[in-house]
């Protein structure tokens, strides 16, 4: 078998599925196989010992004509260099053409010149593929620009829908925390929220993740001042049966359920120290084990945090990792009280009482003008909270339908009558609790249990209040 081929090497060249053409110097075909008069519809008998330029290399793609001394295969023949074409055209037989690559490579017998050999395939359907996916790639930037104007328009409309959002405001300082929602919504960076209790700290995360890539994917957030330094570990990276009494089964943590998605870690001034430094190594690489584990388990997350603590301050006293800080604090937003931003009460008013016109089967159609100067007029120590607690009270104690305070808003002191600021106020009251605890700032029966406050948030109050014990 092996001596046949040798003996007539053309069973081999009228095997292959590229058609090839054999030239003389005089640029006539000396010889055609079987893929070439399949692909241009000439028959060898119709080429051979003619100049197959004139039937199907005569014109270029754009229709324009083809000199014959300007063909690539022609002039192989008469300089002997090797050529790569791929954007020319064959003519076939019936007049319509196909796209073509092909070489031409010269032929040399006892080191003379004797002609030259032409490789060609049809790359039509290559073309097509390419130009479908230019197609298709292009679509895919005109609708990935489209979803980011979408996004962007989403953050404009949002204040259209407190269910949806929770986001409604026009003041500067609620504008630019859109903004800000807004550029770092479409990245991976790690958030952190700041902010009062109150002031919808939460609604951010949830809004930074639905304005996200991730938006399809879990949204999964943990509380860490719920739980206790025992069980926090547990909760966020899950335990091996066994992993200590009462660990019955395998059970994922917080990071698992949460990957490929958004991990909101609210309150995370409270979590303890010793799990700080795991926490750390889960930002920076992105792995962690099971309590009682020891497989390494990878995950791809974002990770918003929030707090209403100086976790800097924290860092200073030593009970916040520095390395910590700086990984979560890539991208700092503010959330502003409510007390920063009145001129934002009755659109948020409104928007909550449209709520509660929901929730609870009513028909309020908004606030008198004396209760909107009294809320205006408040502090709002309890924030966006405090309103909606105080409008579903009065929506719920009301048989009008436009609501107005059954009692007055004020940060007094009840005993003088004397009108306090909210300063004042809370110097007040932390002074009392400190005589009642005559001066014991930590401990079971400190101020700070008291207060419900870390020790360290306690000082700090103190300090700025200017309150010595």
């Amino acid at each position: 078998m092996i001596k046949e081929f040798l003996n007539d090497p053309t069973l081999l060249l009228n095997a292959v599925g590229e058609g090839i053409y054999g030239f003389d110097l005089s640029g006539n075909a000396v010889f055609v196989n079987p893929a070439a008069e399949r692909m241009t519809g000439w028959h060898a008998d119709e080429l051979l010992g003619k100049k197959i330029h004139q039937y199907h290399h005569h014109t270029r793609k754009d229709g324009s004509p083809y000199p014959a001394d300007e063909c690539q295969i022609y002039c192989t023949m008469f300089d002997g260099k090797h050529r790569h074409v791929t954007d020319e055209v064959f003519w076939r037989k019936d007049g319509s053409h196909f796209a073509v690559e092909y070489t031409s490579t010269p032929v040399y017998k006892n080191g003379e010149l004797i002609g030259a050999v032409a490789i060609f395939r049809d790359v039509s359907k290559q073309q097509q593929t390419e130009l479908a996916l230019r197609d298709a790639l292009a679509q895919v930037q005109h609708l990935s620009e489209q979803l980011q104007e979408e996004n962007a328009y989403l953050i404009s409309e949002l204040n259209e829908d407190w269910q949806d959002s929770g986001l409604v405001g026009k003041s500067h300082s609620f504008q630019t925390m859109l903004e800000q929602i807004t550029l770092v919504s479409q990245t991976n960076s790690t958030v952190l929220i700041l902010g009062e209790n109150g002031t919808g700290k939460e609604l951010v995360a949830r809004n930074l993740h639905r304005l996200s890539t991730r938006a399809e994917q879990p949204f999964i957030k943990v509380n860490c001042a719920a739980f206790s330094a025992n069980l926090i570990e547990s909760e966020l990276f899950g335990h091996e049966k066994g992993a200590f009494t009462g660990a019955n089964e395998r059970r994922k943590g917080r990071f698992e359920l949460a990957d490929n998605g958004t991990l909101f870690l609210d309150e995370i001034a409270e979590l303890p120290l010793e799990l700080q430094s795991k926490l750390l190594r889960v930002l920076q690489e992105h792995e962690f084990e099971r309590v009682g584990g020891t497989h390494t388990l990878t995950v791809n997350i974002r990770v918003i945090a929030a707090t209403n603590r100086n976790l800097w301050q924290m860092v200073e006293q030593g009970s916040f990792r520095m390395d910590l800080y700086y990984r979560l604090n890539v991208f700092p937003i503010r959330v502003p009280a409510l007390r920063e931003r009145k001129e934002d009460i009755p659109l948020l008013a409104a928007n909550i009482i449209n709520q509660l016109n929901k929730r609870l089967g009513k028909h309020f159609k908004g606030l008198t003008k004396t209760t909107l100067a009294q809320l205006a007029n408040y502090e709002w120590p309890g924030n966006i909270r405090e309103l909606q607690n105080i409008l579903e009270r009065e929506a719920i104690l009301s048989k009008q339908n436009v609501l107005q305070l059954s009692s007055a808003l004020s940060d007094k002191d009840p005993a003088s009558g004397v009108v306090l600021s909210l300063d004042a106020a809370q110097k007040q009251h932390i002074c009392t609790v400190l005589k009642q605890c005559h001066g014991k700032i930590s401990g079971e029966d400190g101020a700070a249990t008291l207060l419900e406050l870390p020790e360290s948030t306690l000082r700090s109050k103190m300090k700025k209040l200017g309150i010595k014990y």
